[in-house]
């Protein structure tokens, strides 16, 4: 029976952990820190699930360096439910900022202020959306679907990746060809936001950075730009400016923790701009569900119903982890570590173009998944490729059910040596396909 030492596994989610937090965590699930009772069974109203919450956001915050102009939420669904959240939180603010303008130009005209919102909702409404892999698509189509009793055309797909790639994902288009709504002061409406998924487990796409239009702010509150950005499976492998955010979220289980929570980071601005729900409903909009309602969770200290204590404080300690590895450099050197593995992966592929071919374009390969094919996607040898590579313990390879191929998640846990395991795994797999060689 292998140890877990033995085995090298690199699954796209749920994801490797830090063995250190694992072995904690197994402590903690029967006795926590001599409670007699285990994470699993404390109350969540309880001081120490307080205190797990409070040092939680304080290492998240040193990690990122969060400014105090934003919240951390810990919430429930993944990233699929903040699809639907950020749609209906971030719509309410819009429409909050249309009705306080109209409040103050109509001087409080109730029945005139309803019906400007309700125009401007129909004729000015946009949601903009830069689509480069499945995950964003996802969020699209969500968004498309919440917003369909409106009507149509109301989410604007600013970018589809496709189109430029023969139908497939695998390239970011250079941001001059993005269909962006034009802001007010360029002639336009502008969007209510514009949302982004930094990294594509799916289809191994990451962007390289934050894209440079979606960095630059207005002093107008009325024409700033708002951006959303899903960042699920690179949360917490490289620096991040968090003030040129309204939000991000991520979906613990690839480089934060195990399933059950969602983290959220809002700007505590937006959390103010929430109308009463009877106006949203007048204007034909539901107001978001309590449970993914972001004023609601930050009011309640992420505790308006009970919330997994047990996941929050494992994310809690594989954050501490990072901190004690990486010392004053922080997410920059947990960073470097991330490039290097990817780096060394990607270099043994290039090395053999005639066995292996990477799925993304080279200026946005994911440092977190490394998607590849075997010869242009021969089934029988991807096939034994795997089978080989899980007789030596090295596993959760396969690609996604919905592209197929090989997927190798580098998340932050992989150890390098683990890395260095599947290099030479590649070299020698791809010395045995050369003609002439049996595999």
């Amino acid at each position: 029976m292998p140890s877990r030492a033995d085995v090298a596994y690199f699954g796209a989610g749920p994801a490797p952990l830090p063995t250190a937090a694992l072995e904690k965590g197994a402590e903690a699930f029967v006795n926590f820190d001599n409670t007699g009772l285990s994470l699993a069974e404390i109350s969540h109203r309880s001081q120490t699930a307080n205190k797990i919450l409070a040092d939680t956001k304080a290492a998240l915050t040193a990690l990122l360096h969060i400014p105090e102009s934003h919240d951390i939420l810990f919430m429930h669904g993944g990233g699929s439910a903040e699809f639907s959240a950020v749609v209906l939180n971030m719509l309410a603010v819009w429409v909050e900022k249309r009705r306080r303008k109209a409040e103050a130009d109509l001087a409080g005209d109730e029945r005139k202020i309803l019906e400007r919102v309700k125009s401007e909702l129909q004729n000015e409404l946009r949601l903009d959306y830069l689509v480069t892999g499945s995950w964003s698509l996802k969020a699209s189509q969500e968004a498309a679907n919440l917003l369909e009793p409106l009507g149509k055309g109301f989410v604007n797909v600013a970018l589809d990746s496709r189109q430029s790639n023969h139908g497939n994902f695998g390239t970011i288009p250079p941001e001059d060809t993005w269909t962006m709504t034009s802001s007010r002061s360029e002639g336009g409406s502008g969007s209510a936001f514009v949302y982004y998924c930094d990294n594509e487990t799916v289809d191994g796409v990451e962007f390289p950075a934050l894209p440079q239009c979606l960095s630059q702010s207005s002093q107008d509150q009325d024409d700033e730009l708002l951006v959303v950005a899903d960042m699920s499976s690179n949360f917490l492998s490289r620096r991040v400016d968090v003030s040129k955010y309204a939000v991000i979220f991520g979906g613990a289980q690839k480089n934060v923790g195990i399933t059950d929570v969602t983290l959220v980071i809002v700007r505590r601005d937006l959390l103010s701009f929430q109308p009463p729900p009877s106006f949203l409903h007048a204007v034909g909009v539901w107001s978001p569900p309590t449970i993914l309602s972001w004023p609601v969770i930050a009011k309640n200290n992420s505790l308006y119903n009970t919330m997994p204590i047990f996941s929050i404080w494992i994310a809690g300690e594989v954050m501490r982890g990072l901190l004690e590895t990486h010392g004053h450099s922080g997410l920059a050197g947990q960073e470097e570590v991330a490039n290097q593995k990817a780096k060394a992966l990607y270099h043994v592929l290039d090395a053999h173009p005639d066995v292996y071919q990477v799925v993304p374009h080279r200026s946005v390969r994911s440092r977190m998944n490394v998607c590849f094919r075997i010869r242009q996607g021969n089934a029988e040898q991807e096939k034994i490729f795997l089978e080989y590579a899980e007789a030596q313990l090295l596993q959760g390879l396969k690609g996604h059910r919905s592209v197929g191929g090989i997927r190798a998640s580098n998340y932050n846990a992989v150890p390098a040596e683990n890395v260095q395991k599947l290099v030479a795994y590649l070299e020698d797999f791809a010395q045995r396909s050369k003609p002439g060689i049996a595999v």
